[in-house]
């Protein structure tokens, strides 16, 4: 995936992108949670990941320097993020909106 097909992919909605890698440990651990909240935010917002290993360019453009990250954008614009693994999808959910 290019720069330019990430961006577009933003969109105007609501998104959130679970930065991570294949060999991160808490990555892993994190995930069950990011596929949760995907499917309670369906329609509503839109959650992605971005595999560090596959799209070393975007982690590069989006100076991420830790994973697991998880960032918001809103209209294709980046609001928050926060490094590290979150303990639960109600913490994730908690941290979204508490940005929105």
């Amino acid at each position: 995936m290019q720069i330019n097909e990430f961006q577009e992919q933003l969109g105007e909605s609501l998104t959130m992108v679970d930065v991570w890698a294949p060999w991160c440990g808490p990555c892993r651990m994190v995930a069950p949670a990011v596929e949760r909240l995907a499917r309670e935010y369906a329609g509503r917002a839109v959650v992605a990941k971005l595999n560090t290993e596959e799209a070393q360019a975007i982690a590069a453009r989006f100076n991420i320097r830790s994973i697991p990250t998880l960032a918001l954008f809103i209209g294709g614009k980046e609001v928050a993020r926060q490094a590290g693994a979150f303990r639960t999808a109600q913490d994730i959910a908690d941290w979204t909106r508490s940005h929105v």
